[in-house]
C-alpha cells in the first residue's frame, strides 16, 4: 500500500429512492462516474441503498450479495475505497453496517454502535461492539455512523505507540433536518477534541416516512476550521486533505499527550 501526505475524498450528498436498491445503485453509479478527477476515498450516506428504514427483514441482504458486489466493482474501477452503510443480515441479526471496500476486493466493516432509539432502531438492529481503525494510503481512519456523533467517548482518539490512533474520523448519516444544528456543532467538536480531520456525509430530500434531510455535509480540519460545506442541495464535492499539516499541528500543539486514559466497559450496553 502506498503512503501519501494527501488524501483526496469525494463526498456524495444525495437524495435516495425509498427502499429501491436498483434505483439507488444506478443513480450513485452515475454520480461516481461523474467525478472528473482521481480520488482516494468515496463516501456515501447512511443506508445508501434503501434510505433509513426499520424494515430490516424486507431489505437486508447477506455480505457479498448485491450491494457489496456493486461496491467492489465501483472500487476496482475507480481505484478508490468506497464506503457507506447498508442493511446487512448475519446469522439471526440485522446490522446497520458500514462497509469499507478496497480496490483489491477486500471488505472490512463497522457495525453502528449507537442505535437511534427515537426511531426504534435498537429494536430492529444489533449494536456493534468493535471500533475498528482502517488504514489507507498511510492514513488511519475511524468510521462512524450518524447517531454515533453524539457520543464522543466511543470515538475518542487515543495514544498508540506515541502516535494518535487515527488521522481522520468520518460519519455517514441520515441526520434529519430538525436537528441540523446539532450536526453542525458536533462535527467540528469531534475534530477539535481528537486533533483529527472530521468529515460528515449526510443525505438530502425526504424519505418514505416523510422525514426531511438538509445535508450540511462538511469537512473540518484538526482545529475545527470548516474546509468545505455542501449546503442543502443534491451535490458532490472533492476535497484534498494534507497529513503533513495535521502532523505539524499535533507537534506544535500536543494536547493529545495530556489526554485522560480510560477504558470502555463493553458490558454496559450489551
Amino acid at each position: 500500500m502506498s503512503h501519501s501526505s494527501s488524501l483526496k475524498i469525494a463526498l456524495i450528498q444525495t437524495d435516495l429512492y425509498w427502499k429501491d436498491k436498483t434505483a439507488n445503485l444506478s443513480m450513485l453509479e452515475e454520480k461516481i462516474w461523474g467525478i472528473d478527477e482521481k480520488v482516494d476515498l468515496i463516501i456515501l450516506p447512511e443506508m445508501f441503498p434503501t434510505g433509513f428504514s426499520m424494515d430490516a427483514p424486507e431489505l437486508a441482504e447477506p455480505m457479498n450479495l448485491t450491494v457489496c458486489k456493486w461496491m467492489k466493482q465501483v472500487s476496482a474501477q475507480t481505484k478508490a475505497v468506497v464506503t457507506g452503510s447498508a442493511i446487512i443480515q448475519e446469522n439471526e441479526n440485522y446490522y446497520n453496517r458500514l462497509l469499507w471496500v478496497s480496490p483489491d476486493g477486500s471488505v472490512k466493516h463497522y457495525d453502528k454502535r449507537h442505535l437511534f432509539r427515537m426511531a426504534d432502531e435498537h429494536d430492529h438492529y444489533a449494536a456493534g461492539k468493535i471500533q475498528p481503525i482502517f488504514e489507507w494510503k498511510g492514513w488511519k481512519i475511524c468510521p462512524q455512523v450518524c447517531y454515533d456523533l453524539r457520543f464522543p467517548v466511543w470515538s475518542r482518539n487515543y495514544r498508540q505507540n506515541d502516535q494518535m490512533a487515527y488521522d481522520l474520523i468520518f460519519y455517514v448519516a441520515s441526520w434529519p433536518a430538525p436537528r441540523a444544528s446539532a450536526w453542525d456543532q458536533l462535527l467540528p467538536a469531534r475534530a477539535i477534541e481528537n486533533l483529527a480531520y472530521s468529515v460528515g456525509v449526510n443525505r438530502v430530500g425526504t424519505d418514505g416516512n416523510q422525514v426531511p434531510y438538509v445535508g450540511h455535509s462538511a469537512v473540518f480540519d484538526f482545529k475545527g476550521k470548516e474546509l468545505i460545506h455542501l449546503g442543502e442541495k443534491d451535490k458532490m464535492e472533492v476535497i484534498e486533505l494534507d497529513k503533513t499539516e495535521l502532523e505539524n499541528y499535533r507537534s506544535k500543539f500536543p494536547a493529545w499527550m495530556d489526554a485522560d486514559d480510560f477504558t470502555i466497559d463493553r458490558r454496559v450496553q450489551e
